[in-house]
């Protein structure tokens, strides 16, 4: 999780640092003022996670070991006001207004901080509903100060969301039909989202506080001891002399950094620059190059181990462990993976592409014995987190193992620089975590405490009149639709409280359902128009953004089939026993190759096939995908008469030739 956020701020993207910080990064000359201001970043990075560490291990330092609620508004108080520090007030104003960032962020540790400290009475005196004025001032100053943190993160779309569902309480007792709730006064509503435990702090805010951390720390020191440079040159040992393998090394290895680091967009702009250039080297096109890196670093965040943010909340929507949600997601993840090298692989061979000569791939002896630093930590990661189950400790206990394993080697070891680079880092990240998990949590307290999400869930139940097809369907469009304008975690927070518990009162597996919305709300990364992986991508191949957008599309098919397969058949889940999961996966291994050999033109042992032998294999494959008998039955048949067509044929050219 080297960073967490996008356009969004909130997962899956890097932060790209304001002009005074990205300046103070590059060692070029500061002005004394905004030298100051990265001094406060990194005072308040630090203490951030201190605190984190603190109250995670209950070391209690100082005796300071605050109440949960109390420790919740300290969090928001430090990481807000990080965000003023990194954040422009605009695009056209960055470096601009320092004074007004720098009074943001005091009025943010001064109410935060007021909070914090009076945390016991507003539990024991119930603040919530019956304040006193200072309190009420404080709360008051603090939903200001989350709208505009909120704005400056997430961008105009998700504060007209953040105030919409914000202000509902409201005017909530005029609304028409299922959307009439309980309405409250304007002050009533202040208390009830800043002083309750379902808005401000709700689920997301202490995701964030109690799992988030530790991973966005994780994945900041994996990228500052240059972990992701080991994990592109295993990639490269293992795959890049074979049939196309610059392709191969890109979904391989951004499939297993993403995954590490959690991140979509600073995937790409971390091996983008290695693996793009090194598949046009083998004459991959640019616009190709630039979606299969698209493409793998967008499903890496699907990946376990570490996945992204939204991850970790739909482990405490669903009130299970997280271990659970890597299990689960596991399956779908890696055929995904299979689809991706297969279409890399069969573009290869059709195009006559070669891999890289031997002698520019590095031995993999070497590479493991200079990498096992992360394949150490990467295990004690693994282990703590389903072994021992101690989730939230565990990227704490990896991040150690990696810093004290790294020391050995001056060039990985952690230098006084990279320090102040991981704190800014991890400051910045986490900032941009907390600006938008706070506003999503406005739109969760408005639905929640007006009693409206309850209503919606069964209304779309009542009118879908039991027809799963139909909410699935209409579930993906609004996936797809907000995850345009959203975080990929505002998506599916917004969405698993309205849309997934009427799927899941229609019978759906719950996990399944929650993870379809997870998968459509992430593919409007790779997908026209905004598909903004794509256009990073592009960015570094320097291809034109909306084709490389409409290939990376192409590319990504199998994101869009997986969420229907997994959903009518949670085997793919890990739901079930191993003999039909097994089964389900091979089967669904064989439609994937099926679909992908029919998008590019060629099938194994058989080579080129035309356009109606396409249309026709592709149809097998997705007939073999439905757990039916019949349908897979009738679609292997199809597969089998299209390759038998196609031999024929070229065994008669072959006789006609001689």
């Amino acid at each position: 999780m080297t960073s967490q956020s996008d356009r969004d701020g909130a997962d899956d993207a890097p932060l790209a640092a304001p002009a005074h910080l990205a300046a103070a990064e590059d060692d070029a000359p500061l002005p004394r003022r905004h030298k100051a201001v990265r001094i406060c970043v990194m005072i308040l990075g630090a203490l951030g996670v201190l605190l984190a560490v603190n109250q995670q291990f209950l070391l209690n330092i100082f005796g300071f070991q605050p109440l949960g609620n109390s420790y919740l508004y300290y969090l928001i108080g430090i990481f807000l006001a990080t965000a003023f520090l990194t954040l422009p007030i605009s695009t056209a104003l960055t470096g601009r207004l320092i004074w007004l960032n720098v009074l943001l962020a005091i009025l943010a540790l001064v109410s935060a901080g007021y909070l914090g400290f009076h945390g016991l009475d507003i539990i024991q005196k119930g603040w919530e509903y019956d304040a006193p004025l200072m309190a009420d001032i404080m709360a008051s100053i603090l939903i200001v100060l989350v709208l505009e943190g909120v704005r400056r993160a997430g961008g105009p779309i998700l504060l007209a969301t953040a105030l919409l569902f914000g202000t509902f309480p409201l005017y909530a007792g005029h609304m028409p039909g299922f959307l009439w709730g309980t309405q409250f006064a304007p002050i009533e509503t202040v208390r009830a989202h800043v002083l309750g435990v379902e808005s401000i702090i709700g689920i997301p805010m202490q995701v964030v506080a109690e799992l988030v951390i530790g991973f966005v720390i994780f994945g900041s020191v994996l990228v500052i001891t240059k972990g992701s440079d080991f994990f592109m040159e295993l990639a490269s040992a293992l795959l890049g002399h074979s049939r196309g393998g610059p392709a191969k090394v890109a979904v391989m290895g951004s499939g297993i950094l993403g995954s590490l680091s959690g991140s979509v967009i600073s995937n790409i702009l971390t091996s983008g620059p290695f693996s793009i250039p090194t598949m046009r080297k083998v004459g991959y096109p640019a616009n190709y190059a630039a979606a299969i890196e698209s493409c793998a670093s967008t499903g890496a965040t699907l990946m376990p181990p570490v996945m992204g943010t939204v991850a970790f909340v739909m482990a405490s929507f669903l009130g299970v462990q997280y271990s659970t949600i890597v299990i689960a997601a596991v399956i779908p993840a890696l055929l995904f993976y299979a689809a991706l090298l297969f279409q890399v692989d069969m573009f290869a061979a059709r195009r006559g592409l070669h891999g890289l000569d031997r002698s520019e791939t590095p031995d993999i002896l070497p590479v493991l014995l200079r990498g096992w630093p992360y394949l150490l930590s990467l295990a004690v990661l693994i282990f703590v987190l389903m072994g021992l189950r101690l989730e939230a400790r565990s990227p704490y206990y990896a991040s150690a193992v990696m810093l004290i394993a790294t020391a050995f080697n001056r060039e990985t070891r952690l230098t006084l620089t990279r320090a102040r680079d991981l704190l800014l880092d991890v400051a910045r990240n986490v900032a941009n975590l907390v600006a938008v998990l706070c506003g999503i949590g406005l739109v969760v307290g408005g639905l929640s405490y007006t009693g409206v999400a309850g209503a919606f869930s069964r209304e779309l139940l009542l009118y879908a009149g039991g027809n799963t097809a139909l909410m699935l369907i209409a579930g993906a469009v609004t996936s797809f639709v907000l995850g345009m304008g959203m975080t990929v975690t505002a998506c599916y927070i917004f969405l698993s409280i309205l849309l997934a518990p009427a799927l899941v009162q229609a019978g759906l597996n719950p996990i399944a359902s929650h993870l379809f919305i997870l998968y459509w709300g992430m593919l409007s990364y790779i997908t026209p128009p905004v598909a903004l992986a794509a256009i990073t991508a592009a960015n570094v191949a320097g291809s034109k953004p909306m084709q490389t957008g409409f290939t990376a599309m192409r590319l990504g098919l199998p994101l869009f089939v997986l969420p229907f397969i997994f959903v009518y058949d949670p085997a793919l889940i890990m739901v079930g026993s191993w003999v039909n999961i097994a089964e389900r996966v091979f089967i669904t291994l064989i439609a994937l190759w099926a679909i992908t050999s029919a998008f590019e033109s060629w099938i194994y042992r058989v080579g080129r096939i035309d356009l109606p032998s396409r249309v026709v294999f592709g149809a097998g494959g997705l007939l073999i995908i439905f757990p039916e008998l019949t349908t897979s039955l009738i679609g292997a048949s199809l597969l089998v008469a299209v390759i038998a067509f196609n031999l024929l044929m070229q065994r008669r050219r072959g006789d006609a030739n001689a």
